[in-house]
């Protein structure tokens, strides 16, 4: 009997164990947020959280692969648009805590400054709802357009009230922007994009968006999931003063951390 019962408290702590070490899938999307997360595995690590870092080259695959259960979390994207993709997919997932913000820049490779873009110049912005209304919210901020409503942040290129300029607005893919100066005046990219492609929102933009804008990332989770102790883990983790160190040091500037 005593064997028995030693032998189902090895049992137990075996599968304790097992339990203990499993691996949480993080979606990311290449650049900044790849980059934090892998800091932020070490310091999981130390927690006794493992994390797997999964990276993805769009914007749309991430929340769908959280909220069908193949991601236990995802870290690339601000809130208004998660509140987008949860409003048009009817996702059942949430935020659970605010990280960085990558402010949105324009960019030129046959401009010097502002002042040279000229009339009837070719503009690329990002073709997701989101994405494309920051960027058309960051050139009527400067002054190039006016929308009907500069607050709204579902604006599309429907809601260009005034185009003193005649700008010829065109939307990309997001991931594509950077490819696309070879051929549009001027582009409005996501900084984890402009990174990847050697830009530097600091040195090499022509114009960026105010750090004030509503467009802070989050990490997001599974409703189901939110008050998880995991996810308290990871979010400790990420709001370590050691993440932080390495977001100022890393990226200069460029990308801000909120906590």
């Amino acid at each position: 009997m005593k064997r028995l019962i030693i032998a189902a408290a090895f049992a137990a702590l075996a599968t304790a164990g097992i339990a203990h070490a499993e691996t949480k899938k993080i979606g990311v999307t290449p650049g900044p947020h790849a980059q934090i997360m892998e800091k932020v595995k070490e310091i999981a690590a130390t927690k006794g959280l493992d994390l797997d870092v999964i990276e993805f080259s769009d914007y749309v695959v991430p929340n769908q692969a959280l909220n069908d259960g193949d991601l236990d979390a995802n870290s690339f994207q601000h809130q208004p648009y998660l509140d987008a993709q949860v409003a048009d997919r009817g996702f059942d997932i949430v935020s659970v805590a605010k990280n960085i913000n990558t402010p949105m820049s324009a960019y030129s490779k046959k401009l010097a400054s502002k002042a040279d873009i000229p009339d009837g110049a070719t503009i690329a912005i990002p073709n997701d709802p989101s994405n494309g209304a920051r960027a058309l919210l960051l050139l009527d901020d400067q002054g190039l357009i006016k929308l009907n409503d500069n607050t709204n942040l579902q604006s599309s290129v429907a809601d260009i009230a005034e185009n003193p300029h005649n700008f010829n607005i065109i939307e990309l893919d997001a991931a594509q922007l950077p490819r696309s100066l070879d051929d549009v005046d001027l582009a409005v990219i996501n900084t984890n994009y402009a990174l990847e492609a050697g830009l530097s929102p600091v040195d090499d933009s022509l114009f960026q968006e105010s750090t004030k804008a509503p467009y802070v990332n989050v990490i997001a989770v599974r409703t189901e999931d939110k008050d998880a102790d995991w996810v308290k883990t990871l979010i400790e983790s990420y709001h370590s003063p050691e993440v932080k160190q390495y977001v100022n040091d890393t990226f200069k500037g460029a990308v801000v951390p909120v906590w």
